[in-house]
């Protein structure tokens, strides 16, 4: 019984399984004469789809056959598929027609000028269509599967490394990639030690293992953290009576940290929790007034700061020397990767500037409750501190100079005397916030209005000579390709907003200034009608904010600035660079979701899937990621790019 069971299954699924068979276009030349046994096969592309690639220059006629038998007889009676009608059916580009099994002597015409044309027939549905040839993209390997060593990234580890290794070294062409796959000593350079290494694996199979300590011990990429943060009741109610009084709140509450990573276990107790965010404030549980609801919890996704070293400072408080982290949820992004990406693309150009960031899965536990509540993942953010400052002191010179953190969409170094002060423990948010040096704030005013006044009122040739003096103008303006690369409007230039500026001493003269990104969540694609806006993947790039925020407006009437500028814009885009080109930014970017899709649905019931769209509130819904049309955002964005002369 259970036999014919089976026999019937198979016999079912067989049923809905697309018909296989050796399809042939018939015809004059290029399809052969009219006889089965003289036209071309057809490519099988499974599930019933059929493919053929011809040159057609002038006019052919044709039909479709079935090489079951090349006898014309049967040819013409049975296994044709041709049109109805009488005399030839005009067949034109970019249309699907229907065909039918027919034995007349009717036939398709099809007028070519001298390209390559591409003929699909779907035996399952009898349709079939024409459309130009276009030549199909290599395969983009996943930079993420890629092991170290597989220096030309064709899957194995071989001598042909070694060759694409002498080739780097010798100054042949290397993407961020490649660079990556052949720092197999991990010393942040390519030369002879890593051929050593390389041999030693080709000959004995084992590489050097790489050790991650401090900062790369917590923004691993390789590494897929979980935090536990657990709190009392008693702070947690504190919690959300800090923001039912002041959404804007920056008060902690006391808790306790776990970070585990890859089985280990960092605890720490008595860390500083509390709210973050801009517009994006939210109450992690439930509404306004309402205290924690023990096991029948509304949990809502909330930014979290946590300071390690709020109540205790010593160096037990710290994962490794870090003392702060920022957990962002992914507000109004629901493919879960926007400031991901951003992020590492700066990091890909070189701007040392840009913060590390990692995804992370966090659970919340209240005193008292039964189970913790899974948040679901996380992005975990390197704050901007002195700490940063510190972490770069050899890159920024000195770490002991002036942060300010510039928000608001006040913050556009036109205003001397806007808002400007300094952190002072209170909720106040101001234009320009001093971070750093606070003790000494009327000086720091005193610079940064200075500086202000300069970037203002300068002659052209003054301001030309000045800005030289007092930032690396290529690195502004690579950082700036950049941000207008992955469509950041709400930004400085277009909206006076989510920046830092970090002079590196404190006098009125003699510093170096460096502009720091921030904030990159409305981007690839989430688009707004604000300032200078109205589409960020199609705005001309030079023409990107308000010539009111003068920091890059003025720098780019200057035809060797905006020369440098465009550059970097170019070689964002361009094929081959692995930096925001549609194929190896889509390789990236499904590498991410891949990593993390498994664990986005989480106890508070919101932004439970990964979809491809852009924020629901933004003027350009069309845009997308990972689909390959004209809405494709890198594909719309490399368009506007390479129109610049």
């Amino acid at each position: 019984m259970k036999k014919y069971y089976y026999l019937t299954i198979m016999a079912l699924v067989l049923a809905v399984l697309p018909a296989q068979a050796a399809i042939y276009i018939v015809g004059n030349i290029p399809f052969g004469d009219w006889n089965p046994a003289g036209g071309v096969e057809m490519m099988d592309q499974g599930g019933g789809i059929y493919s053929l690639t011809a040159n057609i220059n002038g006019t052919v006629w044709f039909v479709f056959a079935d090489g079951q038998d090349s006898d014309w007889n049967v040819f013409n009676s049975s296994y044709r598929y041709g049109p109805t009608g009488n005399g030839s059916q005009d067949v034109t580009l970019g249309r699907e027609y229907t065909t039918q099994k027919s034995n007349n002597n009717h036939s398709y015409k099809f007028t070519g000028n001298g390209k390559d044309y591409t003929f699909t027939f779907n035996l399952s549905q009898l349709t079939f269509s024409v459309a130009e040839y276009e030549e199909p993209e290599p395969p983009v390997p996943d930079p993420y599967s890629l092991q170290v060593g597989d220096v030309n990234g064709d899957g194995s580890i071989n001598i042909s490394d070694i060759t694409q290794m002498i080739d780097i070294i010798l100054g042949g062409f290397a993407n961020y990639d490649m660079m990556h796959r052949a720092d197999v000593n991990y010393d942040n350079s390519v030369n002879i030690a890593d051929i050593t290494v390389l041999i030693d694996y080709i000959l004995e199979g084992r590489l050097p293992e790489r050790v991650k300590e401090g900062y790369d011990y917590v923004w691993d990429d390789d590494a897929l953290p979980e935090l536990h943060i657990d709190v009392s009741l008693n702070e947690w109610n504190r919690l959300l009576g800090l923001y039912d009084a002041n959404a804007y709140t920056t008060k902690y509450v006391m808790a306790s940290l776990s970070f585990v990573k890859e089985g280990e276990t960092t605890f720490i107790d008595s860390v500083g929790l509390r709210l973050k965010g801009n517009t994006s404030r939210r109450r992690p549980e439930g509404w306004n007034g309402q205290m924690h609801q023990r096991d029948n919890t509304d949990w809502h996704h909330a930014h979290f700061g946590i300071n390690l070293r709020k109540y205790v400072e010593d160096n037990a408080h710290t994962i490794q020397g870090v003392r702060k982290l920022h957990l962002k949820w992914f507000k109004d992004d629901p493919m879960y990767v926007r400031e991901m990406f951003c992020y590492e693309l700066f990091r890909r150009a070189g701007v040392w500037t840009a913060v590390r960031d990692n995804y992370c899965r966090l659970w919340l536990h209240v005193e008292g409750d039964r189970n913790e509540a899974y948040y679901g993942v996380y992005e975990l953010l390197e704050p901007i501190d002195k700490r940063y400052l510190k972490d770069r002191k050899a890159l920024f010179g000195s770490d002991k100079g002036n942060l300010w953190k510039c928000r608001n969409a006040a913050a556009g170094l036109n205003n001397p005397n806007g808002d400007i002060w300094y952190d002072d423990d209170t909720d106040d948010r101001h234009a320009y916030t001093l971070e750093t040096n606070t003790e000494v704030f009327d000086s720091a005013r005193l610079q940064l209005t200075d500086f202000m006044n300069k970037l203002t009122n300068l002659s052209d040739n003054e301001f030309y000579t000045w800005i030289q003096q007092v930032t690396d103008v290529d690195l502004l303006l690579k950082t700036y390709a950049v941000n207008v690369a992955v469509g950041m409007w709400d930004d400085y230039w277009n909206n006076a907003n989510n920046y830092y500026l970090y002079f590196n001493n404190t006098g009125l003269t003699g510093y170096k200034f460096y502009f720091i990104p921030y904030d990159y969540d409305n981007t690839l694609g989430t688009s707004l009608r604000c300032g200078n806006q109205d589409d960020a993947g199609r705005q001309n790039p030079l023409q990107w904010g308000v010539d009111n925020n003068r920091l890059i407006a003025r720098i780019l009437k200057f035809n060797d600035f905006k020369a440098i500028y465009v550059n970097h814009l170019k070689f964002l885009v361009a094929t081959g660079n692995a930096m925001m080109d549609r194929a190896t930014a889509q390789a990236r970017i499904r590498a991410w979701q891949n990593k993390i899709a498994d664990y986005i649905d989480n106890d508070t019931g919101e932004d439970t899937f990964i979809e491809d769209k852009p924020a629901s509130w933004g003027n350009h819904s069309e845009y997308n990621l990972l689909k390959n049309n004209n809405d494709n955002f890198f594909t719309a964005k490399a368009a506007s790019i390479n129109s610049l002369p």
